[in-house]
């Protein structure tokens, strides 16, 4: 067994983990693909290029047939949790190794406080429980789960320098726990946009599902089923459109956490037309990763497992509708909302699907599943795939360019990604604590060789070797350029803009991007698709919806064109805003 945490070892003493050469591998960011070496030192990128002069005594990694991504950000996760009587499985310690072991290199957790507890003490909670046990660099969103001037003031201390914090979750659900009504709700977005922080909203009616508990537990369903039935795609979607609303009214920018649905998605879409501020939605690795069928499951330990909230949806079609909406910009980036319980918690809830601890796995899986789902069938590519998995997060939270990004002077957490590399996933062999995978037994094709944090190779040829207090704390700035900055066009805006033709460059995350043909095929000489359709730098669709299901097909990569028809023509998204591919 491995799983004894590995003692910090000061970096100036490990030579070979100082300077690290990576050779011979095609860079991918969200605007584009290269091809180009990295030379990283104390924990920093200093050369990208050809024909890098290197000092001796560096260790040199093969990235031949590989990419080379930024390390994923996982915006949403639950470590070390206490709630509904139970605490979750994975702790910082054990969280981090499993976001590593999957190539995310910065987590983004929450800090949850009861109500009318201080959220200055909730906040310092946090940091005790995190800072020595953190493998890879971590964030706090801070939960506004209460109203007063007391809480006003506290959030206007956690947005200083002192703390480092710049964006508050409010709880539409979870009545008399974590929910607040609207007016406080109002006022909570309000003070956010007076801060320059960005509001979060976990977007769901909570007294609908209040009510629609009392009348199913009265009609005698009481197993994990009645947790969907109780909070359908109508209690989810009326609530994203009513915080769209709100934050409209408030003049504020707005976040939805979790985003679980296609109704969701369709009523952030309809919403998008009339705010004045951007707003962005995400979604999570359960959600394009499974369904919720299982909740029907005759096992209890097996339903209940898949218990989150808002929860999965029984429709089949949804998790291919949700990949679909993050290729097309309507969802901008994919979190885990990684909260996991064992069975003996879960159990907590037999004879009461209400009481059922939420959450479920997915921090180790969200990349593999995501590129499975999305990359291997030719919905997005692999440009695209970083955008939602690393930089869209780092822009959003401030934390770009140092994170999110393969260039010089960020950061050097950095995945190779062997996209030939095949594994399936059970509860067995994952990294996690807990004792069940809600992907359990799926066959993934592609995933990281190597996991570098902060200049350490962490994940080395497939062997975990992280160190616990590795990571460090991220100070988040206020007033984000890309959430706040009048370079931004809010989402009214890009509805406005006209369909994009050849000659006509792209915006790709606040930067143009020409999708001239010639171009795109500079950038795609060497890659293949087991397809008709081609990848493009811009983060596009790679195949026509119409084509058939490309599931178990696999991007490749070589230094040869071999196989590549540099002819096929480029199949250009839709803008933001801009007619759907019809699963909507």
């Amino acid at each position: 067994m491995t799983n004894a945490p590995v003692k910090k070892v000061p970096i100036h003493l490990q030579s070979s983990q100082n300077r690290l050469l990576i050779k011979n591998g095609r860079i991918v960011n969200d605007d584009g693909i290269e091809e180009a070496d990295v030379y990283i030192e104390d924990g920093i990128i200093k050369q990208v290029g050809r024909n890098l002069i290197i000092p001796g005594g560096t260790r040199t990694i093969d990235a031949a047939g590989k990419l080379v991504m930024p390390g994923g950000i996982d915006p949403h996760t639950h470590f070390e949790l206490e709630m509904m009587g139970a605490k979750t499985a994975d702790d910082f310690y054990k969280g981090t190794r499993a976001a590593v072991a999957g190539g995310t290199t910065t987590i983004i957790d929450f800090v949850l406080p009861e109500k009318g507890q201080s959220l200055l003490e909730a906040y310092a909670n946090w940091r005790e429980k995190a800072d020595n046990k953190v493998c890879c660099d971590y964030g706090l969103h801070v939960g506004v789960t209460w109203w007063s001037p007391a809480v006003q003031k506290e959030m206007k201390q956690l947005v200083s320098e002192q703390y480092g914090v710049n964006s508050f979750k409010m709880f539409m659900a979870y009545r008399n726990t974590w929910m607040l009504d609207d007016y406080d709700l109002y006022c909570a977005i309000e003070t956010c946009a007076e801060l320059k922080a960005l509001p979060q909203v976990h977007a769901e009616n909570g007294h609908i599902i209040a009510r629609n508990t009392e009348k199913l537990l009265a009609a005698g369903v009481t197993r994990p089923e009645g947790h969907q039935l109780s909070r359908d795609e109508e209690v989810e979607s009326e609530a994203v459109n009513r915080a769209c609303v709100i934050a409209n009214q408030a003049n504020s920018p707005l976040y939805i956490v979790h985003m679980m649905s296609k109704s969701a998605v369709r009523a952030l879409q309809l919403a998008r037309n009339k705010q004045k501020q951007p707003v962005y939605g995400e979604t999570l690795a359960a959600t394009v990763g499974t369904d919720g069928t299982h909740y029907r499951n005759s096992c209890f330990r097996h339903a209940a497992a898949h218990v989150l909230s808002p929860p999965l949806r029984p429709d089949p079609s949804t998790p291919q509708a949700m990949v679909e909406a993050l290729a097309d910009d309507h969802l901008q980036l994919i979190g885990s909302d990684n909260c996991t319980f064992h069975e003996k918690d879960k159990e907590i809830g037999k004879g009461n699907f209400s009481k059922i601890p939420n959450g479920v796995n997915g921090v180790e899986d969200r990349m593999t599943i995501l590129w499975q789902k999305g990359v291997n069938t030719g919905i997005m590519d692999p440009c695209r795939f970083v955008a939602v998995t690393s930089s869209s997060a780092a822009k959003i939270f401030n934390l770009w360019p140092q994170k999110g990004r393969v260039a010089v002077n960020s950061d050097a957490d950095i995945v190779v990604w062997d996209p030939r590399l095949e594994k399936t996933i059970t509860a067995a062999s994952h990294k996690q604590a807990v004792d069940f995978n809600i992907f359990e037994g799926q066959h993934v094709v592609g995933g990281p060789q190597y996991v570098i944090v902060n200049g350490r190779v962490c994940l080395d040829d497939g062997e975990l070797r992280v160190v616990e207090g590795l990571g460090k704390f991220l100070k988040t700035p206020i007033n984000s350029p890309y959430v706040y900055g009048e370079q931004n066009l809010s989402h009214a805006d890009h509805d406005l803009l006209e369909p994009l033709s050849r000659d006509s460059p792209d915006r790709v995350n606040g930067s143009s991007v020409p999708t001239d043909l010639a171009l795109v095929n500079k950038h795609l000489e060497g890659l293949s698709v087991t397809s008709s359709g081609c990848s493009t730098p811009t983060g596009r669709k790679m195949r026509d919806p119409m084509q058939r299901d490309l599931q178990n097909s696999t991007f490749s990569i070589s230094k040869e064109t071999e196989g590549l028809d540099t002819k096929t023509s480029v199949r250009v998204r839709n803008p933001p805003g801009g007619k759907s591919s019809g699963l909507w």
